[in-house]
């Protein structure tokens, strides 16, 4: 097939090295990519990829059998309804299904109406409103940002000033959420979606925080693994009866079904298991451990979602071997981020055997060395024969890159290991 993945980060870079894994003879371009996309010989042309138009004219030119969207930026703008309009395979949801992701309000609403289980939770328009709201719930305290913040609209505090700071901050751009704190161990897992049918993939478990232990802010994740030694052996039967299903046939009856990957944030309590949030979207790091123990073929999934055939593939199988993964982020991350500085040691790092790298935010200089670009710079991906062994091959492999000031958390997987 002729792929063109869009987006230009890890996540984007992990399905494109599952693609390319593929024994298939597929022709795939990422855009914009980026240059580790780029280093794996794959096409990454410049392209204003949350451009609904410039992304239809893009693809109308090149001409491509299926279009996968990446990011949730681009899904909200609604990159994928000229493309479906013009009878393009899109994996990827409408700008009205998107939704679900772009609007925490909107999911909730879903939610309730579809009977999934979650946690109770009431918009706020400001702070006069939100203090009322916050000695409701009590300590401690959950604020969201409605819309999409990039992974930092979310504070979870015990401190009452700081959650009505974090209102303040976020109030000007939008509703904001406070919700019930829901305790427990949270898991992602992942639904192929063809607007009414689907397919789930294998539970993994992320690392919001930047500092060990769950301390500091939250980030857009410092590290995964999978699979979830922990979970209920009916885990993935249950979300999918419970949540997946219902939420996919509520959006197909309100006439804007979701066609994609349906993110399932979840949190095991006491009293069961409930929804934290929905994406609309792989989720990163998840993507790329879930996608490296993968052994079906990606695109078989990607196509089918996106015509409507899940109910005729196959369940996915994936190696019984564990995939962790450590994001090295620069330092000042996720706050005012230093970049520029110079990556070292790539090479060494990909060469310890069962790791391999994904880009997030790299570049090339003129001598052909490393330099870092963004925040989450890039992650270190490891499998092995247990947990203890794909944990000690990923941090091997971190420990050979350089990078000034960098940063990493060292505790990610060690729980289960």
């Amino acid at each position: 097939m002729k792929i063109l993945v869009l987006g230009p980060g890890a996540r984007e870079h992990a399905i494109v090295l599952a693609l390319l894994a593929e024994s298939a003879d597929h022709e795939i371009v990422c855009a914009p990519g980026n240059a580790g996309i780029a280093a794996s010989g794959v096409e990454t042309p410049e392209l204003a990829y949350t451009d609904p138009h410039a992304v239809a004219a893009f693809v109308a030119e090149r001409g491509f059998d299926l279009v996968v969207v990446g990011p949730e930026a681009p899904l909200v703008a609604g990159v994928a309804d000229p493309l479906r309009a013009a009878g393009v395979p899109v994996f990827g949801p409408d700008a009205a299904a998107a939704q679900l992701e772009g609007s925490k309000a909107f999911a909730k609403r879903i939610m309730d109406e579809a009977n999934v289980p979650t946690g109770r939770a009431e918009r706020v328009a400001g702070v006069e409103d939100a203090g009322r709201v916050l000695d409701e719930f009590g300590a401690p305290y959950v604020v969201k940002a409605d819309g999409l913040a990039a992974g930092k609209g979310v504070l979870v505090t015990s401190d009452r000033d700081a959650a009505l700071e974090h209102v303040a901050t976020w109030a000007p751009h939008g509703d904001v959420l406070i919700e019930e704190f829901l305790d427990g161990q949270e898991v992602s897992l992942f639904f192929f979606a063809d607007g009414h049918d689907v397919v789930a993939l294998t539970p993994a478990q992320d690392y919001k925080r930047i500092f060990d232990g769950d301390e500091g802010p939250n980030t857009g994740g410092m590290g995964a693994y999978s699979p979830l030694p922990w979970v209920a052996d009916d885990f993935v039967e249950e979300i999918t009866r419970t949540v997946a299903l219902p939420t996919v046939r509520q959006l197909e009856a309100e006439g804007t079904p979701f066609v994609g990957l349906l993110y399932c944030g979840l949190i095991v309590t006491a009293t069961g298991v409930r929804v934290i949030e929905f994406n609309a979207r792989f989720g990163d790091p998840e993507t790329q451990v879930v996608l490296a123990r993968l052994e079906s073929p990606l695109s078989r999934y990607l196509l089918a979602a996106a015509t409507g055939e899940l109910p005729a593939q196959p369940a996915p199988e994936f190696s019984e071997q564990p995939a962790v993964i450590v994001v090295v982020a620069s330092e000042g991350y996720p706050g005012e981020v230093v970049t520029g500085r110079a990556l070292t040691g790539l090479d060494e790092a990909a060469a310890v055997p069962g790791v391999h790298l994904v880009h997030a935010a790299t570049k090339r200089d003129a001598e052909g060395g490393w330099i870092a670009t963004g925040g989450r710079v890039l992650g270190v991906v490891a499998r092995g024969d247990s947990f203890a062994a794909a944990r000690e091959r990923a941090y091997e492999a971190v420990a050979l890159i350089g990078l000034e000031g960098g940063q990493h958390r060292t505790d990610i997987a060690a729980r289960v290991a």
